[in-house]
C-alpha cells in the first residue's frame, strides 16, 4: 500500500471543506426501485463516517448500472441515496439530481446538507471515455478527492483516474486502503502454505489469474465449469458440460507446467441440465456420462479442497464451484465457504475475491467470518493477475 489515504489528510484539509468521495454504490434494485443489497453503501459508511467526524462535508459520486452515457430514470441513485439516508440516520443526507455543473456545485456548498449524493456518473457518455473536460467539472465539486471505490479502481474513467489528476490531495478511502491491503499482502507476502480456489464457468475468464499465481502458491484449487476444460485437456469424458474447445490446448500447457500445484476435482456432481435437480447424481471424472454436464464439483473433491484449505495458512478464492443459484448445485461452493470460515477461526487469513464468490458467502451467512470479503469482482481479479488498476495507480504516493 504506497499510495495516501484519508489519514494522511491534515485536519486543514477537512475541517469545513468538501471531501470528494468515489464511492461504488452500483446496487441492486427490485422493480420498486429499492435497494435489495445494500453491501456496497455499507461498505463506504467508514470513510464517510471518518470525514464527517473531521468536519468535513462529503460529496458522493458514483455510477449505477449502464445507462449507456444518457440520463435514464431507471439507473437513478435515488434509491441509494435513500438506503444511505437510512443507514446514516443522523446525518443530513441530501440527493442531488445533477452531477456535475452549477446545480451540482451549488449543492455541495449547502449547509443544510452533511452528505451530498449527485447523480449517476455514467449519465455522462464522456464518463467511461475518461473525458478530462468532465474531470475537471467533477474536480470543481470538491477540495479534496477521495476514492474509496475500489470495485471501480480497474476502470480508467472520469470520476476514477482523470479527476485524480485535477483534484489534489488525491487520497484512498478506508475501504480501498483494506482491499490493498489484503490482497497486496496476500500477493507480496502470504503466511504459508498459500492455496488459492478458483472456480467460475469459463477458463479464459483466469487464465490470466492462473498464470499470475502459480508461481506464488502451495497449491490451486480449481472447480467450476473450467475444470471441464481442463478434463477435456486430459482426453476424459466431458458429456454435455460448458468446455471452451479454443482453450483446451492452453489448458494442457498449463498442466504440464503447474506439475503437482494445480489440483482438479476428482468427482463431480452431474444432471443431464441444471433444470432437472431430482437427477444430480455424483460420479468420478472419468465416469462423466456423454448425455450429461457437471454442474459442481462432487462430495468427494468438496471434503478434500477443504481439507486443503484447514491446512492452510492463507486462502484466496474466487469463482463458485458450480451452479450454486441452483441447489443442489450449491454444495460444493457451500463448503468452500464453510471451510474457509473454519479456517479463519483457527487464524487462516481469508479471502474471498468479489462477484459470485462474495455473493456465495453471503448467501451462506458466513461472510463475517472471512478474514476479507471484496467489494470488487473484475477489480480484485485484475489485481491478483498483477495488473496496474487505474483507480489505484492515479491516487498520490505515500
Amino acid at each position: 500500500m504506497n499510495k495516501k489515504t484519508v489519514r494522511d489528510l491534515r485536519d486543514a484539509d477537512l475541517q469545513g471543506r468538501r471531501a470528494l468521495v468515489r464511492v461504488d454504490f452500483n446496487v441492486p434494485l427490485d422493480d420498486a426501485r429499492r435497494v435489495t443489497d445494500d453491501t456496497r453503501i455499507r461498505a463506504a459508511l467508514p470513510t464517510i463516517e471518518y470525514l464527517l467526524g473531521r468536519g468535513a462535508r462529503v460529496i458522493l459520486l458514483s455510477h449505477l448500472g449502464r445507462p449507456k452515457g444518457k440520463p435514464d430514470d431507471k439507473y437513478s441513485l435515488r434509491p441509494a441515496a435513500h438506503r444511505l439516508a437510512e443507514l446514516l440516520s443522523k446525518r443530513r443526507v441530501r440527493f442531488v439530481a445533477a452531477t456535475v455543473g452549477p446545480e451540482a456545485e451549488a449543492a455541495t456548498r449547502d449547509p443544510a446538507a452533511d452528505v451530498v449524493l449527485l447523480e449517476n456518473t455514467r449519465f455522462f457518455a464522456g464518463e467511461e471515455k475518461n473525458d478530462e473536460a468532465l474531470a475537471r467539472q467533477m474536480a470543481e465539486l470538491g477540495d479534496c478527492y477521495v476514492n474509496d471505490a475500489f470495485g471501480s479502481a480497474h476502470r480508467g474513467h472520469s470520476s476514477t483516474e482523470a479527476v485524480a489528476r485535477f483534484r489534489k490531495p488525491a487520497v484512498a478511502g478506508l475501504l480501498m486502503e483494506r482491499e490493498l491491503q489484503y490482497l497486496g499482502a496476500a500477493l507480496a507476502n502470504p503466511s504459508r502454505p498459500f492455496v488459492a480456489v478458483l472456480g467460475g464457468s469459463k477458463i479464459s475468464g483466469k487464465i490470466d489469474v492462473v498464470e499470475a499465481l502459480l508461481p506464488k502458491v502451495d497449491a490451486l484449487l480449481v472447480g467450476g465449469a473450467m475444470a471441464c476444460t481442463f478434463f477435456k485437456a486430459m482426453g476424459l469424458e466431458v458429456g454435455t458440460s460448458l468446455v471452451e474447445n479454443d482453450r483446451v490446448d492452453m489448458a494442457k500447457a498449463l498442466l504440464a507446467r503447474a506439475g503437482t500445484r494445480l489440483i482438479l476435482p476428482h468427482d463431480a456432481t452431474v444432471a443431464p441440465s441444471v433444470d432437472q435437480p431430482a437427477a444430480a447424481h455424483a460420479v468420478k471424472r472419468d465416469a462423466i456420462p456423454a448425455g450429461e454436464a457437471m454442474l459442481d464439483i462432487g462430495p468427494d473433491t468438496a471434503k478434500s479442497y477443504a481439507r486443503a484449505i484447514a491446512t492452510a495458512r492463507t486462502v484466496v478464492w474466487n469463482g463458485p464451484m458450480g451452479v450454486f443459484e441452483k441447489p443442489p448445485f450449491e454444495a460444493g461452493t457451500t463448503a468452500i465457504a464453510r471451510a474457509m470460515a473454519d479456517a479463519t477461526g483457527k487464524g487462516t487469513t481469508t479471502i474471498v475475491g468479489g462477484g459470485d464468490s462474495a455473493a456465495a458467502v453471503e448467501n451462506a451467512g458466513l461472510a463475517d467470518r472471512m478474514s476479507h470479503v471484496s467489494t470488487g469482482g473484475g477489480a480484485s481479479l485484475e489485481f491478483l493477475e498483477g495488473k496496474t488498476l487505474p483507480g489505484v495507480a492515479a491516487l498520490d504516493d505515500a
